[in-house]
């Protein structure tokens, strides 16, 4: 039978100030105990590490719980309305007060149908870009594309000097490279289609006027 080590207690000191042979270095015990303590450290962080590795990975691959602009989640209707204001907000509301709903599509005027059109849906179907739509879950908040350059769902209405007709598109891009191509032009204001006429236009200003807050418009400041 083999010998068996002896168990090294952490809890106290094992150094004996009366004993004369301690005062020659560290006893045994104190080594092993400060090797045990170095090795439970480098566990407990490697542990912390790859605990922290899997949650921030879990949370780059998880589906967005937010209410997204540029994105579709295509099926599970069981439910879709006319949203007459033009708002996605209203239909994230709609969602909300349905026990029934799990998750919710919002469509743009002449988009996917003629009008703005709400779809609640009994699933939690996966997210698609589209620049057709607004989609999100139950209780999700929407959340507009953060760009320095354009203000999405924002209306800066006065100080037009020129309007035109525009290609339709999410983000008005033609409409804002038009302000930057023109050295009179301050501001602009991109009108989705089916809001106010069923072509989208683009409204370019000499001057800056206060935004407000409306779905029908993505705007932005040049100069």
């Amino acid at each position: 039978m083999g010998t068996l080590s002896p168990i090294v207690s952490c809890g106290r000191s094992g150094l004996d100030r009366s004993n004369p042979a301690d005062d020659d270095g560290p006893p045994t015990d104190m080594v092993l105990c400060g090797r045990l303590r170095e090795e439970d450290a480098r566990n407990a962080f490697g542990m912390a590490f790859a605990v922290l590795t899997a949650l921030l990975a879990f949370a780059l691959q998880a589906d967005p719980a937010t209410a997204q602009v540029g994105f579709d989640r295509p099926g599970g209707d069981y439910a879709s309305f006319l949203e007459r204001s033009g708002d996605p907000a209203l239909c994230a509301t709609r969602c909300d007060q349905d026990a029934r709903c799990r998750a919710w599509s919002f469509s743009y005027p002449a988009t996917l149908a003629p009008n703005a059109t709400c779809r609640l849906k009994s699933l939690v179907p996966p997210r698609a870009a589209n620049p057709c739509c607004v989609a999100g879950v139950k209780g999700a908040a929407v959340v507009v594309p953060r760009d320095l350059r354009m203000e999405f769902s924002i209306d800066r209405p006065g100080g037009d000097y020129r309007s035109f007709e525009t290609a339709p598109g999410s983000t008005g891009n033609a409409c804002a490279a038009s302000c930057v191509a023109d050295l009179r032009c301050r501001a602009w204001t991109y009108l989705r289609p089916g809001y106010d006429g069923p072509v989208a236009r683009c409204y370019l200003k000499d001057h800056l006027t206060p935004p407000r807050a409306r779905p029908c418009c993505v705007s932005g400041v040049v100069r």
